[in-house]
Formats: C-alpha cells, sequence, structure tokens
C-alpha cells in the first residue's frame, strides 16, 4: 500500500524559508514521478514543482521558479521541497503527489496517490 506522509509545515513570515519533506512507502519510488501541488482557500490545486524519478528532470512552476526547489533522496525515499523567500500568496495546503507513469507531470489528474497535506502560512 502505497503512503505518502508530509511534514514541514508552518507559519512564517514573509521572507523566510521552510522545507517541506514527504515521506513515502510501500514501493521503490526511485524511478517514480514525485509533485508538490498547493491549494489555497477558495482556489484549485495548482502544480508546483516535479522530479522525474528515472531522469532527475525537474520543472517547477512560474510562480515559484527562483525561489522554491524540488529534490529527492531515493535512499530514504523522500521528496523535497525547499521554499525561500516566502510570500503571503505561498500560503495554501502543500500536497505531495506521486506516479510510476510518465504522463504530463502539471496536471493533478496524471498523478495517482497523494498525501494528506501540510499547511504553510506566510504572514506579512
Amino acid at each position: 500500500q502505497v503512503q505518502l506522509v508530509e511534514s514541514g509545515g508552518g507559519l512564517v513570515q514573509a521572507g523566510d524559508s521552510l522545507r517541506l519533506s514527504c515521506a513515502a512507502s510501500g514501493r521503490t519510488f526511485s524511478s517514480w514521478t514525485m509533485g508538490w501541488f498547493r491549494q489555497a482557500p477558495g482556489k484549485e490545486r495548482e502544480f508546483v514543482a516535479a522530479r522525474r524519478g528515472s531522469s532527475g528532470n525537474t520543472y517547477h512552476a512560474d510562480s515559484v521558479k527562483g525561489r522554491f526547489t524540488i529534490s529527492r533522496d531515493n535512499a530514504k525515499n523522500t521528496v523535497y521541497l525547499q521554499m525561500n523567500s516566502l510570500k503571503p500568496e505561498d500560503t495554501a495546503v502543500y500536497y505531495c503527489a506521486a506516479t510510476p507513469t510518465y504522463q504530463n507531470w502539471v496536471r493533478s489528474a496524471s498523478y495517482d496517490y497523494w498525501g494528506q497535506g501540510t499547511q504553510v502560512t506566510v504572514s506579512s
């Protein structure tokens, strides 16, 4: 049974940093595509970043490019989202997602497994 468990969220001030973690279990995820999405109150879930397991290629949404970085530690079955220079508009619930397929990695429908989410709140 695949499980994804996020951690690392919290309340921070604008300009601060946070690192989110997503611990995966139930499979060997080294070849999987892992992604981060977020959902703010009253808004649709949006893509943040993703990383291919096989190639190591990454892709970040324009809204976070240069501030957020996705990485993974295959030995620990963990994917990270380093978030720097946080802004109030980054406030959302952040979700980790995973898929063994090679579909469009910015679409939430491409992912088969999801974590429960972790809240990130950035005050101005």
